[in-house]
Order: C-alpha cells, then structure tokens, then sequence
C-alpha cells in the first residue's frame, strides 16, 4: 500500500529540515519531546516557511498564524511517532529504492530527475535534505501500513456481495451466447437415481473441462428444449434467461463451464460460448519445469553452471529424461518430486529473470542454465494456455475497494491510538518560539 505516492513531492516540500530555506539565526532550541525524540525550532520553522512558500506559488490561502503553527506542529509529531514505529520494525529505505522512487516521482510530473533537483534548488531546497525527508516519509508510510495492516479484516461474504453489485454494474446490456445440458430427474426419483444423475452431470462437466466437445455431449445426455440443437440457446441477455442460468452466470467469460447446479426438474450444466458488451479479462499460463542448483561455500557459480550444461546435453540426447535429471539434481524440492514440474502459473509470480525466461521460451525447448536470486536454472516450458480471469478481476478489484476504505478508516484510528499512547511535552521556554 503506497499512499504516499501521489502526493509525496508535496508533503517533502512541506516537512523539510532546518537549513533549506534560510540560514539559523540562533541556536536550535527543543520545542516538543516526543517519547525518546525531540522537534526543534528549526524543524518547526523549516516547514512553516515552505508551506508558505507553496502556498504562494499555487495561490493558496492559509489559516492564521496560530492554527497553522498548530498544523504544522500536529503533523511533526505524527511524523516522529511513526518513524518510532519504524525503527522499531527494524524498517531500512535503501537507496536503491529512494532513487526508484525520486525517478517514479520526477515522472509523474514530466520531469528528468535533473530538472526536479532545479525545480528545487530554485526554492531553496537542498537535494540531499529532499532525498532524507522522502526517506522519512516512505518509512513512516511502510510503519503505518504495517500496523494498519493487521487491523483489517475482511470477510469472504463481503467481497461476494460487493462483487455482485459491481457484476451487475458491468453487466448491464451484456448477451451471452450459451449452451445447455440438462440431466432429467424425475419426481419420484430414488435416492440413488438422484446421485446417479449427479455423479453423471459431474462427469460431463470434468470432460467439459478437459476439451470435450458441448454440442456432442448435448445430444448424447440432454434432455432439455434445446438438445436437438446440441444444447444452443444463441445470444440473450441475462434478462430474457430462464431465470435460473441468469442466477447462475455470474462474471464468468467466453468459454466458461458452469455447474452442475439443481433445479426442480435435474441438474443442469452451462457453457457460455461468447460474451457481447462485457470487458473480458484473459491471461496466459505457463506450465514449465526447472531444475535447480544453488551455489555454496562448495559450489560455486562456475560448478553449478557446469552442472546445470551437463545434465542439459545429456536430456537433449536422450540419455536422461528431464524428470530423471530433476529428481537426482534439483534443490528444490517441491518441484524435483515431481520431476521438476512447476504445474500451470502466470509468469508474473516467478522473480524476474525467470519470468522472462518462461514469456520468452518457446515451448519445448530447454534454456541455457541461468541465475536468480535462488541460484542457477535451466527450464523448459511445456505449453501455454490463455485463460479467462474475468472472474477472478472483479473479486479482487471487490476486495482492493473495501481494502482501500477500511485502510483508510483503521489508519485515521491507528494514528489516533498513538498520539493518544504517547508520551508528548513542550517545554515551557519553547512558548515564545515561532
């Protein structure tokens, strides 16, 4: 959760240190004792200059002397608090990625990192005091959401129902093209005979699954109205739908299997053939398998490379199958079991240069042994796979929603709880400053 991102070079340019704006004119004096921290004067005065000086330059009004003086003293110590958090999570920026976010914020804006190190240095603001105060803010942002984290709850049936209302939302005026089949149970059906008739519907659907032909199957096993016509029912819209598949279809996109699923007359299996007027989502899958060597202290690069050519030429002979190779040699054991399979996954779950090995691989061939972070591979992937994750889309836009309004609530609340914990006292010689 990056809050900070969108507003970041505002809150820096608000919250420098002492020193950026104008030189001290005296001593720095202790104006707040936060727990085992202090504010100075120079703090204080810093920001107060530079809220001023933003506010000049966007024709911003402010609020009086005093009430800003307030805000800005509030803020400073929710700030300190934070970074207390911090420390105490033993959280580090480096900077590897305070430089990736100064480019990300240089960016956003159209600018070179070079023109927003001007941009500031005609403010006033030195660069190096601009990096440490960003520093500070993306580390009070990474404590905050720690903590904030852990007070989230979110249950299953809210993401559902939330769901459903956005489902309705984006299917308003969507057709879909569907088939049907329809297991018939009669009313006087015996317990057996219902079960029969499901275990059969559940067959149908893991063929379904597998490839099988619908329209084959439809004329086999259905007897609902349209089994002469291989079970078509052509494009309608959830409103003209018998009202149980409108039920039942819910995100689902172009190729979606749906049931087994009751009703008063059998079991009933969907397939939605194409979709009109529905934003589709659709990934490609990877089935890959690897082997891995990792390096030591007894194995180096160089020895787990030659390992790695090794075993490769001898599966490009056929003198070792893949899985043989990967069961004797790989070190990592969930896939090597396996003989190396790494089973069907998006690319973008593996770390980078594996990733664009599985995207750039053409299928069937072995790579050349390559390192991550993890050691030294080789892979081949098996096939490719595009799959509708329409469904999966509006879950997780659902819960991304009721995330960001409940991080938001339990922040306000957190930040509140630690003011209030906190142990915060203003000498009484700091009442004559700024």
């Amino acid at each position: 959760m990056k809050k900070w991102k969108s507003s970041l070079l505002g809150l820096t340019l608000w919250s420098l240190a002492a020193g950026s704006i104008a030189a001290p004119q005296e001593l720095d004096k202790v104006v707040t004792i936060v727990n085992d921290s202090v504010i100075l004067q120079s703090d204080v005065d810093a920001m107060l200059k530079t809220v001023q000086m933003n506010a000049a330059r966007q024709n911003q009004p402010l609020p009086s002397s005093d009430i800003l003086s307030e805000q800005v003293m509030e803020k400073l110590i929710i700030e300190t608090l934070q970074l207390q958090q911090a420390q105490q999570f033993g959280i580090r920026i480096d900077d590897t990625r305070l430089d990736q976010a100064i480019n990300q914020i240089a960016a956003e804006r159209n600018m070179t990192v070079a023109q927003l190190q001007q941009m500031l240095a005609d403010n006033g603001i030195s660069f190096a005091v601009f990096r440490e105060q960003m520093r500070r803010d993306i580390t009070a942002s990474e404590a905050r959401t720690i903590q904030v984290r852990r007070r989230i709850n979110i249950l299953p049936q809210e993401v559902d129902t939330l769901a459903e209302q956005l489902e309705k939302q984006t299917q308003q005026g969507v057709s879909f093209n569907i088939s049907h089949i329809q297991l018939r149970i009669s009313e006087d059906a015996s317990a057996a005979e219902k079960n029969e008739a499901l275990s059969q519907a559940n067959q149908l659907v893991k063929e379904l699954n597998n490839g099988a032909d619908f329209a084959n199957l439809a004329y086999s096993y259905s007897k609902g109205p349209k089994a002469l016509q291989g079970g078509e029912w052509g494009w309608m819209r959830k409103e003209e739908m018998p009202t149980i598949f409108a039920d039942q279809i819910k995100s689902g996109g172009k190729g979606a299997i749906i049931g087994p699923f009751r009703s008063g007359v059998g079991y009933h299996i969907l397939k939605i053939n194409d979709v009109q007027g529905l934003e589709t989502i659709s990934v490609t899958e990877v089935n890959a398998r690897h082997i891995l060597v990792k390096t030591s202290v007894i194995m180096s690069d160089e020895g787990a490379q030659r390992q790695l050519e090794k075993a490769r030429r001898a599966i490009l002979a056929g003198e070792q199958s893949f899985a043989d190779a990967a069961q004797a040699l790989s070190a990592d054991p969930g896939s090597a079991a396996n003989g190396g399979e790494l089973g069907w996954q998006t690319p973008d779950i593996y770390v980078p240069e594996f990733k664009d090995k599985v995207e750039t691989l053409p299928a069937g061939m072995i790579s050349e042994p390559f390192k991550t972070v993890h050691g030294w591979h080789i892979v081949e992937v098996v096939e490719r796979r595009d799959v509708d994750r329409t469904d999966a889309a509006v879950k997780n836009r659902a819960y991304r929603i009721l995330f960001s309004r409940k991080f938001n609530e339990e922040a306000q609340a957190w930040l509140q709880e630690l003011r209030a914990g906190a142990y915060i006292e203003q000498p009484e010689d700091a009442n004559d400053q700024g």
